[in-house]
């Protein structure tokens, strides 16, 4: 197995970096502004990057992401452009080789400042908030839903986008006073049409899609907003093998789980507390979560990915 790429020094211009993408600006060859997009193989858990990452991850995530994006693409425009590295300008051939299979170039947009969460499956914070006021989110709920039930109807439960620490969740009214009526609307319905279509989809797949969440941007010149990011990936989603389905507890799932259980039991035994730097992951810990996001892809696409 080859080893994790932690980071990329692309000589191109305004690099930044979150938990685990490289972010550059590209000029097209026609001048036109675009986004370069790097899945690295670092690994957040708990809102902090690990000390050592799954080597292949960007990888995947980058597939699943390419695979739902031509998937929707009848459905909403969205802002990949290629995920041929021979087709950003400024790169030498090393620096080609490296992104092979873990880059998008993407049109430039105008971040629109809300995530836009589906749910379909009462779970995570939403079974938390649940068994506090019995609504997810200030939506009421029926009574006596179990953990991982499915819900009667996908709910839209918008968020702010924290540029540090949580993001946290606001009203669709609060939403909308930060960008508009119109916009939370077609935000909203587009939103839940993606995650229903996409959620019968992956059941047809032995998936089942819990949650999942999206974001949007505005292109220049444009009004209506573009499907950005990346989606129904397992670091944006919960994805459930349909056949061990069984509400009332938490479900096994095609995620880091097993990291965060791993971490978990640091924090129990007071060797960690959360907070930043994360531990080295052992690696079993590695392996297990990584064959996760392979059975994710294989599943959902039909097709077996080789990783380098």
């Amino acid at each position: 197995m080859a080893a994790a790429l932690l980071e990329t020094r692309l000589g191109l211009p305004n690099r930044r970096s979150g938990k685990v993408r490289d972010l550059y600006d590209v000029t097209l060859d026609d001048g036109r502004d675009a986004l370069l997009i790097v899945a690295t193989d670092r690994l957040s858990a708990f809102d902090v990057v690990m000390a050592n990452g799954l080597p292949g991850k960007g990888i995947i995530l980058t597939q699943i992401s390419k695979f739902w994006f031509e998937f929707v693409s009848d459905t909403v425009e969205h802002h990949l452009l290629s995920t041929d590295p021979a087709d950003v300008p400024g790169l030498s051939s090393e620096e080609r080789a490296l992104l092979e299979g873990r880059m998008m170039l993407c049109r430039r947009t105008d971040v629109v400042p809300i995530e836009c969460i589906a749910r379909g499956y009462l779970t995570g914070s939403g079974w938390k908030d649940y068994q506090t006021t019995g609504a997810v989110c200030g939506i009421a709920l029926p009574a006596g839903l179990r953990n991982s039930d499915r819900l009667p109807e996908p709910l839209f439960t918008p968020s702010t986008k924290a540029a540090t620490g949580h993001d946290e969740n606001i009203s669709f009214d609060q939403a909308a006073d930060q960008v508009g009526a119109a916009r939370m609307t077609w935000l909203r319905d587009t939103t839940l049409g993606l995650y229903a279509r996409a959620r019968d989809y992956a059941l047809s797949r032995g998936i089942i899609l819990a949650d999942t969440k999206f974001e949007f941007g505005v292109p220049p010149g444009a009004t209506q907003p573009i499907l950005i990011d990346e989606i129904f990936t397992p670091d944006s989603s919960r994805f459930w093998p349909a056949d061990r389905w069984q509400p009332g507890g938490e479900q096994p799932s095609f995620d880091k789980q097993f990291v965060r259980n791993y971490l978990e039991t640091l924090v129990a035994d007071g060797r960690w507390n959360k907070s930043p730097p994360g531990p080295e992951l052992p690696a079993d810990v590695v392996e297990r979560t990584l064959e996760r996001y392979l059975e994710a892809f294989e599943r959902l696409t039909g097709t077996s990915l080789t990783l380098p």
